[in-house]
């Protein structure tokens, strides 16, 4: 394979991959069956949990989109009765972090009434994903 190959081959790889990371951006998933989820409490969180839900940002301090996403998540507290947000600093709370699985920043878990990790999101998520994760997290 000659050098040109390579790096065209390189250069379609990298494109690739940044199309993939773009499209899931802010995307929620749903993460697991209600009873086998995570549950987050006002421990874990150093906040009570919402009456409804609760979004949880995990945030750093030079990251742009996390910036976006506090005001994203402030916006949908102040439409939807019952729900709290609650950001916390990546940096700080590393053993939460690796609990959760965390792998960049901003991410964004949808805690149930229970604290229970219903749905999350890695990336700046726009207000209408949040709002439409959070209507699942609470109907269910």
């Amino acid at each position: 394979m000659t050098g040109v190959q390579v790096l065209l081959l390189a250069v379609v790889v990298a494109g690739v991959g940044a199309a993939v990371m773009r499209w899931k951006n802010g995307r929620f998933a749903t993460t697991t069956t209600r009873d086998d989820a995570e549950r987050l409490g006002p421990d874990d969180l150093g906040a009570p949990l919402g009456e409804r839900a609760t979004l949880v940002q995990f945030s750093s301090a030079f990251c742009a989109p996390c910036r976006a996403t506090r005001q994203v998540l402030g916006q949908v507290t102040g439409l939807v009765p019952g729900v709290t947000a609650v950001e916390i600093d990546a940096e700080a709370e590393l053993d939460l972090v690796r609990r959760v699985g965390v792998l960049r920043t901003p991410t964004v878990l949808v805690l149930d009434a229970g604290g229970r990790i219903v749905e999350r999101a890695s990336g700046a998520p726009t207000r209408d994903q949040v709002l439409v994760a959070l209507g699942r997290a609470i109907s269910a």
